[in-house]
């Protein structure tokens, strides 16, 4: 793991607090995107200190997953500045590759590979972008299935396995080149609803070892229980920036009110 993750079995302890002057994991800037002539995100400013927990929410179509790909420039974007650790995102090549080394990204769909094990998923990044010694990549691709809790299906392929299982390998596999954040898109939206508990506790686990995650969903007890902090997104502005407790009691403008009424009313 990362400076930024405790070791497997941590005690969960909150994260200590960064030195002064040590930049925030992510820094947003002014920024500015355009599907054509929809304006997806606009001016948005955010920063996310390391270690934290941030819920993305708001209505389809409000910019959430525009914005959790824009961190890792999945989208680029048309005005402003990104920052990854104090480094800005570059536009494209190596320098580009290696920052997006360093931001895991987990989506809806699961985007292993059909063709390789459950373990050589997992060891295939390490190998070919951090050049790892196979023993080496092998040994923490087994350590890291451990810990989402399907090391016994280290030799099956993806289709032998469950939704939820997919889901936590593609979880492991991320984890495998030792990001300093996690960003995840609607990581449970595919899932069948006995398995998305089973997802979200590996990444409840991951968010008190202190790993910096970016999570867009719609898993309300996930939000509250594992946030520090809560986003509201609606046309593409972020609205509401507060503690997942004073979002989900006293939400303050009417896009949230309605927006909960309906979703907790289900």
């Amino acid at each position: 793991m990362t400076d930024d993750a405790a070791a497997p079995g941590a005690t969960g302890d909150t994260p200590a607090a960064a030195p002064a002057g040590t930049p925030p994991m992510i820094s947003i800037r002014k920024v500015d995107k355009h599907f054509g002539a929809l304006h997806v995100l606009r001016d948005i400013n955010l920063e996310v200190p390391r270690g934290q927990v941030v819920i993305v929410l708001g209505p389809s179509g409000s910019g959430k997953s525009t914005l959790c790909r824009t961190i890792n420039r999945l989208e680029p974007i048309d005005s402003g500045e990104i920052a990854v650790d104090g480094v800005p995102l570059p536009a494209e090549g190596k320098a580009l590759a290696a920052l997006r080394a360093d931001v895991g990204m987990v989506f809806q769909s699961f985007n292993l590979f059909a063709h390789k094990t459950i373990l050589d998923n997992v060891m295939l990044a390490p190998l070919k972008v951090r050049k790892l010694k196979k023993d080496e990549a092998r040994k923490q691709a087994e350590a890291l299935l451990e810990r989402v809790g399907i090391a016994d299906q280290a030799d099956k392929y993806p289709a032998q396995l469950s939704g939820g299982q997919q889901q936590r390998v593609a979880i492991a596999r991320a984890l495998a080149m030792n990001p300093k954040v996690m960003l995840f898109d609607e990581p449970t939206s595919a899932l069948d609803p006995e398995m998305v508990n089973e997802v979200l506790e590996v990444m409840v686990a991951l968010a008190k070892e202190g790993m910096t995650m970016v999570v867009v969903t719609h898993e309300m007890g996930f939000a509250r229980r594992a946030g520090d902090r809560v986003l509201f997104m609606a046309d593409g502005q972020v609205v509401e920036d507060a503690e997942p407790e004073t979002f989900f009691t006293a939400p303050k403008s009417d896009r949230a009110k309605d927006f909960l009424g309906k979703i907790l009313s289900h």
